[in-house]
């Protein structure tokens, strides 16, 4: 069924996009503007909206219905979205350092049904809240390259209803949702190679609601000024999620854009 098909895509989609990065989980690339550890004697704080133009694969099973295999381009995906916002925020002291990225996304799509019996057309919505918030620490920490060691806590929810149009349900609607709490754990880190040109990237690994949820990434940035910088790489991010009749195990990736800037 071709309305069911874009309901299982919509849903999937989501999930993950509202996808963070560190989605969530996007967010401690984002903020990499370093100092000498000798000059860092107050508190810094950083604020990095962000792009994730990625592509998911996998599969879903929502309202009873039978499991659907997911595999959808940038494209798909965007054609769908209604609303995104997708920003993060970093506070951090001499070695130790707060960490959070919020994202919320609202999709939705439409599908007709076969013979227009049950339904002429089912409109489908879904929104999704994807946070995270964590602590890091440097284990390495100077001029040229930092490492943090991070953790924290992953919450996700997502709310998707259907409406049916015409047929014998007509006026009639169904709701599904699942909120989870994963805790996640791993590494962050930055390389300057020139003053100006610097690499970035992380690795996370977590569960708890999920059986299993993960989030890796790589990136080349710039730094304008003291002030501003920016990113350009590739993220990837797995999750799989299975209860009471609810299932989303799938990977989303794509390459990402950030800007940051540092008070």
């Amino acid at each position: 069924m071709t309305n069911y098909r874009e309901f299982a895509c919509v849903t999937a989609v989501a999930l993950l996009l509202g996808t963070n990065t560190m989605a969530a989980d996007v967010s401690p690339l984002l903020v990499p503007s370093q100092e000498p550890a000798e000059v860092q004697d107050a508190w810094s704080f950083a604020v990095s909206p962000y792009f994730w133009a990625a592509g998911m694969s996998g599969k879903t099973k929502q309202f009873g219905l039978p499991t659907v295999k997911i595999d959808a381009d940038f494209g798909d995906i965007f054609n769908n979205l209604d609303f995104a916002f997708m920003a993060a925020a970093e506070a951090r002291y001499d070695r130790y350092s707060v960490i959070g990225d919020f994202m919320y996304v609202k999709l939705s799509a439409d599908g007709h049904t076969p013979f227009g019996v049950v339904a002429n057309d089912v409109d489908v919505d879904s929104t999704t809240f994807a946070g995270l918030l964590g602590a890091g620490y440097a284990i390495v920490d100077d001029p040229s390259a930092r490492l943090d060691i991070v953790g924290g806590v992953k919450v996700w929810s997502v709310d998707t209803s259907l409406s049916f149009n015409g047929g014998l349900l007509n006026g009639r609607q169904a709701d599904d949702s699942a909120t989870w709490v994963d805790a996640m754990v791993g590494l962050r880190g930055k390389y300057n190679i020139t003053p100006e040109w610097f690499l970035s990237g992380w690795g996370l690994v977590g569960a708890g609601g999920a059986d299993i949820d993960w989030d890796v990434a790589a990136a080349v940035g710039y730094q304008f000024n003291d002030t501003v910088s920016a990113i350009a790489g590739y993220r990837a991010v797995g999750v799989d999620y299975r209860n009471d009749g609810f299932v989303f195990d799938a990977v989303q990736q794509g390459p990402i854009l950030g800007v940051t800037m540092r008070f």
